[in-house]
C-alpha cells in the first residue's frame, strides 16, 4: 500500500511539473509574431526547438508505455508546431493521469524528457528577447498552475514584474 501511495505522489508531482511546463511554455510563445519561429539569431530556430520539445514528449510517452522510441521530426510551420507540442504534452499527461502502470521510473522521466523541455522553454524565452519580442516578467510562484491544464489556454498572469 505504501508503494502505491508513493507512486501516486510521484505521478501527481510529475503532472504538476507538466502543468508548470505548459504554463511557462505558453508564456514563452504567446504574443510572438508569426515569423518568430524562423528567427535565426541565436542558434537553433524556435520552431526547431519546439519540434524537439514535441519529440521529447512523444519519447516520454513511449517510455511510459514500455516501448522506447525516439524520432527527430522535421519542424512544421510555427503554429502547427505549437499545436503538436501541446498535443504531445497532453498525451503524456493523460497517460500519467490514467490507472495504467508506468513502465519507466518516474524520476527518469523527469530527469530526461521533462527537465530537457524545461531548459528549452528558457531558450525560447531568451530567443524572444534576442528577437526584440521579450516575454513579460512574471512571479511564477503565484501563477495559477493547474494539474491537467496542458494546452495554451492558461490563466492570466497574476503578478507581473
Amino acid at each position: 500500500m505504501l508503494y502505491s501511495f508513493c507512486m501516486d505522489a510521484k505521478r501527481d508531482f510529475l503532472r504538476h511539473t507538466l502543468a508548470t511546463l505548459a504554463y511557462r511554455a505558453t508564456r514563452a510563445v504567446e504574443g510572438a509574431g508569426d515569423d518568430f519561429g524562423d528567427f535565426s539569431g541565436g542558434g537553433k530556430r524556435p520552431v526547431e526547438i519546439l519540434a524537439h520539445m514535441g519529440d521529447l514528449f512523444d519519447w516520454a510517452l513511449s517510455l511510459a508505455n514500455g516501448a522506447q522510441k525516439w524520432q527527430n521530426s522535421e519542424p512544421l510551420p510555427w503554429l502547427e508546431e505549437k499545436q503538436r507540442f501541446f498535443a504531445a504534452l497532453g498525451a503524456f499527461d493523460a497517460r500519467l493521469a490514467s490507472d495504467e502502470v508506468i513502465e519507466a521510473p518516474v524520476e527518469r522521466l523527469f530527469q530526461g524528457p521533462v527537465a530537457d523541455a524545461l531548459t528549452h522553454v528558457g531558450q525560447l524565452a531568451m530567443l524572444r528577447r534576442l528577437a526584440e519580442e521579450p516575454v513579460q516578467g512574471e512571479n511564477f510562484y503565484v501563477a495559477e498552475v493547474v494539474v491537467g491544464r496542458i494546452d495554451e489556454d492558461q490563466a492570466l498572469r497574476r503578478k507581473k514584474i
